[in-house]
């Protein structure tokens, strides 16, 4: 199998990125600032022969990935299985507002998220296995090409900790930024992440 060149983009900004909300399996959209930022991201991968843009059926990855395949030229295919994990009872709240409602899983969620079960969410290793299949997906159906993957936090993180081989419980040693870059190389058996979460791209784009 030939090399997949896989390009992993978060959602730009949206109001509750900001607020500091679980948005989750809900739809929200990006701000203005969040168009700016994923304008940015279509400059900076213009040269980079994408062959396709991918994105979450969510609307702030699918609106973010039709601004950023505009000058690349490409229409916006949609992976549902590259949906953001399903926070249940949590989206819509902010971060402080689940630690006051829910501190017993809070806690579990930030030292190990990978053992966090609640009936009404979605759990980590499921977000991981449904990733990981349509990462192998994409390996197949890309065989040799460069293709754009426009998805969420959570999902972006779980990309780099397969290609890096680090187990789930390391969730949190990564960030994802809003519109941030991560490249990773796929080759039989093997997987090179080139960068993770640059915003340099980002620098002047309009706020």
């Amino acid at each position: 199998m030939s090399k997949l060149r896989l390009f992993v983009v978060r959602h730009g900004e949206t109001a509750w990125v900001r607020e500091r909300r679980f948005a989750g399996s809900r739809d929200i959209p990006i701000t203005e600032t969040g168009r700016h930022q994923c304008a940015a991201v279509g400059r900076a991968l213009t040269g980079s022969a994408v062959a396709a843009v991918y994105a979450s059926p969510l609307e702030r990855a699918r609106a973010s990935a039709e601004v950023i395949a505009q000058p690349l030229g490409l229409p916006v295919r949609i992976a549902a299985a590259f949906s953001e994990m399903d926070f249940g009872a949590w989206e819509g709240l902010t971060l402080d507002e689940v630690r006051a409602r829910f501190p017993e899983a809070w806690e579990q969620w930030r030292s190990a998220p990978h053992l966090c079960k609640r009936s009404d969410a979605e759990a980590l290793p499921d977000v991981a296995e449904r990733v990981a299949a349509g990462v192998e997906t994409l390996r197949v159906a890309h065989a040799g090409q460069s293709v754009v993957l426009v998805s969420h936090a959570i999902v972006a993180r779980v990309i780099v900790l397969g290609a890096l081989g680090l187990g789930l419980d390391r969730l949190w040693t990564l960030d994802a930024a809003p519109a941030g870059i991560t490249e990773i190389e796929y080759e039989p058996g093997w997987a090179t992440v080139h960068r993770m979460n640059t915003v340099a791209h980002l620098e002047g784009a309009a706020t």
